[in-house]
């Protein structure tokens, strides 16, 4: 007979007596048992379910109130958008007789994301499109946003945050930041509501942010073992299609919420990432190195010329054909230090490696020389990702 610890036999009595859909959803979202695998994460830190995504807004407008730091007289898209701004208001000025470096022309960015509603703030960034020197101290005027449709979807007007400045007077400037570029926090307005459609043909699709077929495979395997029916299956690498049962149609945010909260352990490929500008190694500890030898070591040869000046004696300064003549003295230097050489075996890892090439005091940059090397010869089993 078992032998149940006593909060687990409480525990067991207590579930024993739930319904069926109340115990998956407690057992779904209980907290993962000592000696759990340590790699299962959530399905909505690995994904997202399809329809869930951002639209891009964007606008042209008017900033006002700069302190002669706008557009310059040349710029004769500014002149036009003041004469039209006027004109809204009955004040008739042809765009050639406008002369204000107070205003600027902007264009405006936001980010729609997905089930916004009417009334929603949205974060702004202003950039300038003409001759300004900087948007310190302007003012957008209102700005409609505009999606890929050509529907206006918020609308844009605040103060502008800079964080910088720039001043010249006399061919001397003084900047700090980057002045062309602003931003407004909650400067935009939600006009029209924007919804998702989730639910096609009775599914949903969940898509992975990195597709893999195994984790694809697994993901459907957890869902069904976690919702005790055949609900999903893989379609490709990226996507899972899920059914939804006949009693959640009405609920599906809560049969979203059951199968965000399933856990399952990705599958990781062997990548190795490299970075030449900043001499940045980065590997998982699993990735392994075929038997392989490196030998590292340098040949400098260094050539240097020195300029030396011969100056005649005095007494024949003034004779024919006496001159100062600049003489070069060169020498070349070679260097050949000893040759290091790191010899790993079967199994050996990244780390390994590196801490080998720490041995022999080997340098960022020929570490990385090093691992396309042996990323050449074929003993590297991983991908050499270089950035």
């Amino acid at each position: 007979m078992t032998r149940y610890p006593k909060n687990m036999a409480m525990l067991h009595r207590a579930l024993s007596v739930l319904p069926l859909p109340l115990l998956l959803l407690v057992l779904l979202l209980m907290p993962p048992m000592a000696g759990a695998a340590v790699d299962s994460v959530r399905l909505k830190d690995i994904g997202r379910f399809g329809g869930w995504r951002d639209n891009m807004l964007v606008g042209y407008g008017v900033a006002t109130g700069l302190a002669g730091t706008g557009d310059s007289a040349r710029s004769r898209t500014a002149r036009q958008s003041i004469a039209n701004l006027l004109s809204q208001f009955d004040i008739v000025v042809p765009a050639d007789q406008i002369q204000s470096r107070n205003v600027a022309t902007v264009m405006i960015t936001a980010t729609l994301p997905p089930f916004a509603r009417s009334g929603d703030k949205l974060d702004i960034t202003v950039t300038s499109m003409g001759d300004a020197r900087s948007l310190l101290g302007g003012i957008l005027l209102m700005t409609p946003l505009k999606g890929p449709d050509g529907r206006t979807y918020a609308l844009a007007q605040g103060a502008l945050s800079v964080g910088g400045y720039k001043y010249d007077l006399n061919g001397n400037v003084v900047q700090k930041n980057h002045p062309t570029v602003g931003s407004i926090p909650g400067g935009a307005s939600v006009e029209v509501a924007v919804g998702s459609d989730m639910l096609h043909d009775g599914r949903l699709e969940f898509v992975l942010s990195d597709p893999d077929y195994t984790t694809a495979s697994r993901i459907a395997s957890a869902i069904n073992a976690g919702l005790g029916s055949a609900l999903a299956a893989a379609v490709d690498a990226a996507t899972v299609s899920i059914v939804v049962p006949p009693d959640y149609r009405n609920s599906l945010v809560g049969f979203m919420t059951l199968v965000e909260g399933v856990s399952v352990q990705p599958d990781k490929r062997a990548r190795v990432v490299v970075n030449e500008r900043t001499g940045t190694v980065v590997s998982g500890a699993d990735v392994t190195i075929s038997r392989v030898t490196v030998s590292h070591g340098d040949l400098r040869v260094a050539v240097v010329t020195d300029y030396l000046v011969s100056q005649p004696m005095p007494a024949r300064i003034n004779g024919p054909g006496v001159r100062t003549e600049v003489v070069p003295q060169t020498r070349i230097d070679v260097s050949e230090p000893r040759v290091e050489a790191v010899q790993l075996g079967v199994g050996s890892t990244v780390a390994d490696l590196v801490q080998a090439l720490n041995r022999i005091k080997a340098s960022p940059r020929d570490m990385i020389s090093i691992l396309q090397g042996i990323k050449a010869a074929g003993a590297l089993r991983a991908e050499l990702i270089i950035q």
